[in-house]
């Protein structure tokens, strides 16, 4: 039976190439990613281990009780603790830093990779030989002065700077400007994986960061033969008592590694999105391949149970058959994985985040995964053929054609069907008045699209005849061709279903996200124009900095400025619950934010006084009027507040609203401004306008100046990465959907080729095949298609009703050019994949395919 399975792999050779491909596409995206994400840890710790092996130990200054930073204008870290320092036993050097954040402008003055904890500044503090070795210098020479400036080559290259330019940064502060005189190189992996670099003389770096005369670290290296950890105890002993804290320089390379695969492990998430994907679609291809070349051997499987055959070796012989397709398919995809390891650092280095480079890394669970889930994949989707093939009698040897599906077993398909298709449907039908989108609910959700997607699975053979005749009337047209094709794909209805499932699964996801990422992104966009009444918004890049309070007055004076608020953004606990507050002005709010209040005035604001959204009126069963303990920022003591007014939910407004000074000062920046709303004379906003208020705010790249359309599109960031994502998939599925068609044509192709001969001998042209084949992939892709549609809409239409919950104005909208374009992909593919076999089909000679027994 092994020499058997052997001889119908090579005797199907051009037939399991499709089956191989399919599982070759999952393997690679499951054998990349792993040795993706291998590679890209190794270059974290790598990176980072080379980062501090000059570093045995780092003293830092200790946290105040109150859990701030320690004073600096006090602070230990100073030239007479680095001198004590260097004289504890088994210390070979001391390094003094002054580091901290600052974020750069690049050559044409927008903001470069602003990321909070990966934008980093510190001091060029030369060693006896005039260099510092953290900082190769590959360009020009060090900062000598308040006046000068050295950045790292990733940032140079991000920001287009060369040497000579003027650069614009700041840390907390206003804008500052400098000229650069030197590039260098690091091997810290906060700036390599995402950030940036900027470097300043000591003195400059003492007073942005610390204090003249003193530092924010203290780098020693050991002597040779010194142990680290010894070495940090001397160290500590050293130390002021509960001033300074000694940390080993293998504690801070693990630390730093830990950071920065958090901050790149989504990157590994992706692919294996795609992965499952593939192999989930992929294996349909598997099972229909395997079930019509068993169907296609009916007879030579009875011969062999006719000459002593079991049913356990016959069913054996398949699964070993699928064994070594899976095996192959396996080693194949592990190979293109590799390739796609390493493109994917460069190919997910994109917006100017790059990712640290290294050699490949192939351990052990890259290769088992990939030989698990091959032959994992290909054995159990050839199982159910096996089974069938089990069951294969000896008597079928004697019949010519293949018998249909049972009455019994058709029904059973139905039940079950139809069974799937109800819960499914009544699943996602319970959750639209749900109105709430929580994990929770968005889980139910998935789970009942998956059961609807099944059960159209299901009941897709049983569908395939009236949708089929249904969409076949354009086949009609084609005249006898175009009839020929639509009788071809109803010869066997199971067939056709199990070809056109990967493009209805693949077709259901993507019709799906992109009708509810179109209804979200119209639902902000109708959400920005019912909340913001402003024209531009100014607000700061992280949450660490507020706005200069010196920028609101500059921007209120600029030209085409009819009206500026500020809002001072904070916390506050209502309920037992974070919520959010904006303090703003009662006197110009109402310009600037369009709040529909149902209670009260926001005029009434002041001291004491709040109003909040309906939300928290309905949580705390609060009306206007009422009080409400709360309590705002770092302000630990709660006190009671008047409620004059409740407003509807507003997401500018965030969940309250308090006068500004009130809000300011128990922030925890007092007296910050968080964003500045801005209103022109004209109503309008051009890219004059834009540039105007970026002078005022003295183009700082802490700082960002949106329009209402560049909010939308912010806010709809994570929707359009999830819609990216599912296009990739509408790719896999059509590809590996166009592989099961191909497959299809060319088995139904080799089945009927006395047929095709027969068409040739009463006159049917090449041509005329050709045209019958495409017209019959065409046919098989509508169906799958159609199918897909009506599911992804369906499911939409159900999830749609969470996000309803989550944005007020959601409400269902078809992108009917995306969906178009879906339809005509899927088709387009479909033909395509008939090409070959339409190919074959009109070669066949007319004598010799009549001719043949």
């Amino acid at each position: 039976m092994l020499r058997t399975a052997l001889r119908n792999i090579l005797a199907h050779k051009a037939r399991q190439i499709m089956t191989v491909l399919a599982v070759c596409l999952g393997v690679a995206f499951v054998s990349g990613t792993l040795v993706f994400a291998d590679s890209t840890a190794a270059a974290h710790r790598a990176a980072a281990s080379k980062n501090f092996t000059d570093i045995a130990v780092t003293v830092t200054a200790k946290e105040s009780p109150s859990g701030g930073p320690a004073d600096q204008q006090t602070s230990v870290l100073d030239d007479a603790l680095a001198r004590e320092l260097a004289d504890v036993p088994g210390v070979a050097a001391v390094r003094p830093s002054a580091d901290g954040p600052a974020a750069l402008n690049a050559a044409d003055g927008t903001p470069l990779r602003v990321t909070a904890g990966s934008n980093l500044a510190g001091a060029y503090i030369p060693g006896k030989d005039g260099k510092d070795s953290r900082y190769p210098l590959v360009q020009g020479h060090a900062p000598k002065n308040s006046g000068e400036v050295a950045v790292n080559s990733g940032t140079a290259a991000a920001g287009h700077l060369r040497i000579g330019d003027t650069v614009m940064l700041a840390t907390d502060g206003p804008v500052m400007t400098k000229r650069l005189v030197g590039i260098v190189t690091t091997k810290d992996t906060r700036v390599t994986a995402s950030g940036t670099l900027a470097l300043f003389d000591k003195a400059t770096a003492q007073q942005l960061f610390a204090s003249p005369g003193h530092y924010t670290g203290i780098d020693l290296s050991a002597a040779p033969g010194t142990d680290e950890f010894e070495l940090a105890q001397r160290v500590t002993d050293a130390l002021p008592a509960d001033r300074a804290d000694a940390t080993t320089g293998t504690a801070q390379a693990d630390q730093q590694a830990i950071y920065v695969d958090t901050l790149t492990r989504g990157y590994a998430k992706l692919p294996l999105v795609f992965a499952g994907v593939s192999l989930f679609i992929g294996s349909f291809l598997i099972i229909n391949t395997f079930t019509m070349l068993v169907a296609r051997r009916t007879r030579e499987i009875a011969l062999l149970r006719a000459i002593g055959a079991s049913r356990r070796q016959v069913a054996r012989s398949v699964l070993v058959e699928a064994l070594l397709v899976g095996l192959v398919a396996s080693a194949a995809g592990f190979l293109l994985g590799l390739g796609i390891a390493s493109v994917l650092p460069d190919a997910l280095s994109t917006g100017g985040n790059t990712l640290p480079q290294g050699p490949l890394v192939i351990g052990p669970r890259s290769v088992v995964a990939a030989l698990g889930v091959g032959v994992g994949v290909t054995v159990l989707a050839a199982w159910l053929p096996s089974r069938r093939a089990a069951k294969v009698v000896p008597i079928e040897a004697m019949r010519t054609t293949e018998q249909p599906p049972s009455a019994t077993r058709s029904r059973i398909r139905g039940v079950a069907g139809l069974a799937l298709l109800v819960l499914g449907a009544g699943w996602l039908i319970s959750l639209t008045g749900a109105k709430d989108a929580s994990e929770e609910n968005l889980q139910h959700a998935m789970f009942g699209c998956a059961l609807l997607v099944a059960a159209l699975t299901v009941l897709a053979p049983l569908l395939a005849a009236p949708v089929i005749r249904l969409t076949g009337r354009l086949a009609g047209r084609f005249g006898i061709t175009g009839h020929l094709a639509r009788e071809n794909a109803l010869r066997d209805p199971r067939r056709t279903a199990a070809t056109a499932a990967t493009l209805l699964i693949s077709t259901a996801l993507v019709a799906g996200l992109a009708v509810i990422g179109h209804s979200t992104g119209q639902a902000l966009d109708r959400q920005a124009a019912a909340g913001l009444g402003a024209d531009y918004v100014i607000s700061s890049r992280t949450t660490t900095t507020g706005i200069d309070p010196a920028a609101v007055r500059r921007v209120a004076d600029t030209a085409g400025v009819r009206t500026t608020s500020a809002v001072t953004d904070s916390t506050v606990v209502l309920g037992g619950r974070v919520r959010e507050i904006s303090g703003v002005d009662p006197t110009t709010v109402n310009d600037v934010m369009k709040l529909d209040f149902t209670s009260g005035s926001v005029k009434d604001l002041g001291p004491g006084r709040i109003a909040v959204s309906s939300t928290i009126a309905r949580e705390n069963g609060v009306t206007t009027g009422g009080k409400l303990n709360a309590g705002i920022g770092q302000n630990q003591e709660f006190k009671k507040y008047t409620v004059v007014g409740v407003y509807k939910d507003n997401p500018i407004a965030l969940d309250a609203l308090g006068a500004r000074s009130e809000v300011a000062k128990d922030s925890f920046m007092p007296g910050s401004v968080q964003r500045i709303l801005v209103r022109t004379d004209s109503g309008a906003t051009s890219k004059t306008t834009e540039e105007h208020l970026r002078t005022a705010v003295g183009n700082s790249p802490l700082l960002k100046v949106q329009d209402w359309q560049q909010l939308v599109h912010e806010a709809a960031g994570t929707m359009a990465d999830l819609l990216n994502v599912m296009y990739g998939m509408l790719v896999i599925g059509v590809v590996i959907g166009a592989l099961g068609i191909m497959n299809t044509l060319a088995m139904s192709v080799a089945e009927r080729t006395r047929e095709i001969g027969a068409l040739r001998v009463i006159g049917m042209d090449r041509a005329g095949i050709r045209r019958m084949i495409r017209l019959e992939a065409v046919t098989v892709a509508a169906f799958g298609t159609l199918l897909g549609l009506a599911s992804g809409l369906f499911g939409a239409w159900a999830v749609g009703s969470l996000a309803n919950g989550a944005i007020e104005q959601y409400s269902l909208a078809l992108p009917w050019g995306t969906l178009l374009l879906i339809c005509l992909a899927s088709l387009a593919f479909g033909a395509l994949a008939a090409v070959v076999p339409a190919r074959r089909a009109a070669a066949l000679s007319p004598l010799e395919a009549v001719a043949e027994a």
